[in-house]
């Protein structure tokens, strides 16, 4: 291997690795399966790829070409040398609108080409759902569909011409007829004419397992050769270009949702709607409704929806087939939805459902295997009658959805696959199952192809003379055996290579398993896209720096194999290196990956009984040194030294925010007092009232002043010693960064809570959530530091308002987890509310003032992922804070924009959203940014613009 990688690097330009992490990385696909290759190689070009072929075949390695690495059939994986065509082979080579047609690398994404034409009115017809994140070559490769295949068909009907490179480095240009197949194909399929015309199974829509396309090549059919290459699943060679065709976009499509009693009458149904013309007929039921909800925390994901249990989806060119079909149907309820918005919400469901349909509704996980049966339409209801009857006899539940409109069904189920027992009932199933399926005429795969899931069982969907020939049309294209060996032609057995066999039994393990690499944290979409992870992998495009990426090195990591350093891995320490914690995989990933946690634990481990970094004494221990220099009063000394000296361990790049002068408790308490002396002076005959402290102005991006010793303008708040004594209590949590970095936050929080009629406490004791000994790994001192705040803050009877997103996540999630056998632990997570939830779950009735002003910013990465901004939403609506905030992360991130390394990326997750958000501004825009690190990034990198607190936006408009 040592010499192969040698020559490989002196033969190619591209990249050339054969390193831990890299092979990593690529040991798995979006199956169940899991396959070591000996290195990865990045050609540059068709000219790379053919050398890569011609120097493994001489060697004779086996070559695995992969894209996205979303099939979910465990063909993207392999022993050999595996092609990553992602890396530079990804670009729109041409696009001819007047034919219809572009020319294109594998590796370019889907999203990319459908953007590029969608200014000429076209697109690509075939999209899957992972369509922000795979590739043309892999579509190609596992002739894949997507929901409008219904009208636009599969790849194969889309492909007009390949350019192949086989297996030693022959080139090929297929298209239609005979020129440029390799030789001894056509007398090949001469020789086979009977099997090709009589031996195949009846062609349907969805007939893609095996090489299902192969009698494409008859004389009567045209010969169309690239049509037979494709969903040939990488085994017969490498494409390098495609053209490729397209069709018009529907201006403005119709989306009509069909409520019936039940899945099977919805699936009965759906054969019956293709006649209208629709462009898409998509099925599904409660159930994965039901867990669509559960894994996304979205309890009003089925609002959009008419009465039934189960609906099909059908979407139309226009307005009017939408309603003429809704009135023929035989549907209990029907709803026709023709605003973009609305139609994206609920295609969101179906869209997720391959990652989401993996989690049980109490919390288990399904897994793939049997991802994509089909059938022909008519024969739908009466299938899945007969499928869910074998799922309940083998024991087992799954959620059937997909593309009813053409018999597919896509289905996850909850197999026991770390068990000899439940391995063997994976495999007993899955020969039952297969049986099913061709009685009722279908075919194992519908989309995805066979990969090592379904290929073994090849047999019983088609004749020995058919598999026969699909053996001597492989090896006609690949003589030596080298492409892929092991899927569709001799497939290994469909219950070896399975990737949790090499997992420990540790909670970890559980929790890395649960990746099923959708890879939804690889797209790069912005609009319509994830709203905030990956933020790593969007800044530089690496693998290793997505959520599946870390995955899948925690993966080997304690697998051992690849990845051998265990917990002081190398390989791992730099991928998670550049996680910030963002915890956007919380709630982005279908499946609810949380990296910041896995990234939490693996540092705990990393540097047990080892000198840590100096960052993690710093500023993992900021609480401690923040409050040593307040009680020193030192904050300028401080400043001053982090101005002209630095702090050791961090970045020069940027400099340190600067310490108040004066603690937001200490404020407080001064407060406190001179309103018990006011109110004692009250008490003294003919003393004058309190004059009215100054209003607050707000002057537009960045230009308010900053909150002085008045206590607002507008009607005079009660502090605590006048509220009314039926006024709700509050706790206001003193987190480090209000308390020493920005008390106008938590000052102006007082202001505004007072005016809704609130009463407001502090914890008498010393608190804190223990963040920043979270975000460093060091899980010990957090659950010390978090004992010592339950112990200070007592029972809980009162809401408790966080104000910084940051803190209020680790209450409300890590905390029960650190501390599972407390009981206290749920009572303060469950109290926990932000400042928005707070007004209006307590002061329901209170109107706050009319700002009337255009608002940007960006919601806080943990509110999106745990805590929600729905209640933000609303309470911007009623003080009449117009636009949205946006997506993304703004790429300080507490303590990791102040390590060392990590400045570049920083910067360029803020350059990916929050600061084009701030250019592209009214000139009257107000800026809010509730986290401090928010609000921090954008002061520094936005030209002094000034955040603020969505509190001291309103304390303003008081």
């Amino acid at each position: 291997m040592r010499e192969l990688e040698r020559t490989l690097r002196a033969e190619l330009r591209g990249e050339v690795d054969f390193g831990a992490a890299a092979r990593a990385l690529v040991t798995m696909d979006a199956s169940n399966y899991r396959r070591v290759p000996v290195g990865v190689v990045a050609p540059r070009d068709a000219e790379d790829v053919a050398a890569a072929l011609r120097v493994c075949a001489g060697a004779g390695v086996p070559v695995v070409p992969r894209g996205g690495g979303t099939s979910i059939a465990g063909q993207a994986t392999g022993v050999g040398v595996v092609l990553d065509l992602t890396r530079h082979m990804n670009a729109l080579v041409s696009v001819d609108p007047a034919a219809r047609t572009a020319v294109v690398q594998p590796g370019l994404v889907l999203d990319r080409l459908r953007d590029a034409v969608r200014p000429y009115g076209l697109t690509f017809g075939p999209d899957p759902s992972t369509h922000s994140r795979c590739t043309l070559g892999g579509m190609i490769g596992n002739n894949a569909c997507g929901a409008h295949s219904v009208a636009w068909g599969t790849t194969a009907d889309n492909v007009a011409e390949l350019a192949v490179t086989a297996y030693g480095g022959g080139v090929h240009r297929i298209g239609t007829g005979w020129s440029g197949a390799p030789d001894g194909l056509g007398e090949l399929v001469a020789a086979n004419l009977a099997v090709l015309r009589t031996g195949m199974p009846p062609a349907f829509s969805r007939r893609i397992s095996g090489y299902g396309a192969l009698d494409a090549l008859l004389p009567e059919r045209g010969v169309q050769l690239a049509r037979a290459f494709c969903g040939s699943e990488g085994t017969l060679g490498v494409v390098t270009e495609a053209v490729v065709r397209l069709v018009e976009l529907p201006p403005a499509p119709v989306l009509a949702v069909l409520g019936y009693a039940d899945e099977s009458a919805a699936a009965d149904a759906a054969a019956g709607l293709l006649p209208y013309g629709p462009l898409t007929v998509e099925g599904m039921a409660e159930d994965l409704v039901r867990t669509t909800a559960t894994a996304t925390g979205a309890a009003t994901a089925a609002a959009g929806l008419p009465r039934g249990r189960a609906w099909l989806f059908v979407e139309m060119p226009e307005e009017g087939g939408a309603r003429a079909l809704v009135r023929a149907a035989d549907a209990l309820d029907a709803v026709v939805v023709t605003d973009p918005a609305g139609q994206r919400a609920l295609w969101r469901i179906r869209e997720d459902a391959a990652g989401t349909a993996t989690r049980m509704p109490e919390g288990g996980m399904a897994w793939p295997g049997w991802e994509d049966c089909a059938v022909p339409p008519a024969r739908l209801g009466a299938y899945l009658r007969d499928f869910r009857a074998l799922l309940a006899a083998h024991g087992l539940r799954g959620t059937p959805y997909g593309h009813f409109g053409e018999g597919c069904v896509h289905v996850r189920i909850d197999f026991d696959l770390a068990s000899a027992k439940g391995v063997a009932g994976f495999r007993a199933f899955s020969s039952e199952l297969a049986d099913l399926v061709v009685a009722h005429g279908g075919s194992l795969s519908g989309e995805h192809g066979d990969g090592q899931a379904r290929a073994e069982l090849l047999p019983r969907m088609y004749r020995p003379s058919v598999i026969a020939l699909f053996g001597a049309y492989k090896d006609v294209w690949d003589p030596a055996g080298g492409m892929n060996p092991g899927m569709l032609v001799r497939p290994g057995r469909l219950d070896e290579n399975l990737r949790f066999e090499v997992l420990p039994d540790s909670s970890l393990a559980g929790e890395v398993a649960k990746c099923v690499g959708v890879a939804k944290c690889r797209s790069t979409q912005v609009a319509g896209g994830p709203a905030v992870m990956c933020p790593s992998y969007r800044a530089t495009g690496e693998e290793q720096h997505s959520t599946r990426g870390r995955a899948r090195l925690l993966h080997e990591m304690l697998a051992g194999e690849v990845i051998t350093g265990g917990w002081r891995s190398p390989e791992v320490a730099e991928a998670l290196d550049l996680c910030l914690g963002c915890k956007g995989c919380l709630s982005d990933c279908p499946v609810g990956v949380d990296m910041a946690t896995y990234k939490s634990e693996f540092l705990h481990h990393h540097w047990a009984g080892r000198i840590r970094p100096l960052s993690h004494y710093t500023l993992g221990g900021l609480p401690s040194w923040l409050r040593l220099i307040a009680a020193l009063r030192l904050p300028a000394a401080a400043n001053a030294a982090a101005r002209w000296v630095g702090v050791p361990g961090l970045t020069r790049d940027r400099p340190l925010p600067a310490l108040a002068s004066e603690p937001f408790t200490r404020w407080w308490r001064s407060r406190r007092r001179g309103e018990a002396a006011a109110e004692q002076a009250r008490r003294v005959p003919g003393a004058p009232e309190d004059p009215a402290a100054p209003a607050f102005e707000a002057r537009g991006l960045g230009r308010s002043p900053g909150f002085g010793k008045g206590r607002g303008g507008g009607s005079r708040p009660q502090g605590p010693a006048s509220a009314s004594a039926s006024a709700p209590a509050v706790t206001l949590w003193p987190d480090t960064f209000t308390e020493y970095l920005s008390p106008r936050t938590g000052r102006a929080a007082v202001h505004v809570l007072e005016a809704a009629g609130l009463t407001v406490g502090l914890p008498r004791g010393r608190v804190c959530c223990g963040l920043t000994h979270l975000s460093t790994g060091r899980l010990d001192r957090a659950r010390k530091v978090l004992r010592r705040t339950l112990d200070a803050i007592g029972d809980v009877r009162a809401p408790v308002l966080v104000l910084e997103p940051s803190c209020a996540a680790a209450l409300r999630t890590d905390l029960p987890a650190l501390l599972p056998d407390d009981p206290r632990a749920p009572r303060l997570a469950a109290a926990v509310r932000t400042f928005a939830e707070t007004l209006e779950e307590y002061a329901p009735s209170w109107q706050p003032p009319r700002i009337d002003r255009p608002v940007v910013g960006q919601t806080h990465c943990h509110q999106h992922a745990v805590l929600g901004d729905a209640a933000d939403r609303r309470l911007r609506e009623r003080a009449g804070l117009t636009g949205a905030l946006s997506g993304g992360c703004c790429g300080l991130a507490g303590n990791f924009g102040f390590e060392p390394g990590h400045h570049a990326v920083s910067v360029a997750c803020a350059e990916e959203q929050l600061l084009p958000s701030l250019r592209e501004a009214p000139q009257d825009a107000l800026v809010q940014a509730d986290g401090f690190s928010c609000r921090t990034q954008i002061a520094q990198l936005g030209g002094g613009i000034r955040g603020r607190h969505l509190a001291e936006l309103l304390a303003e408009g008081l």
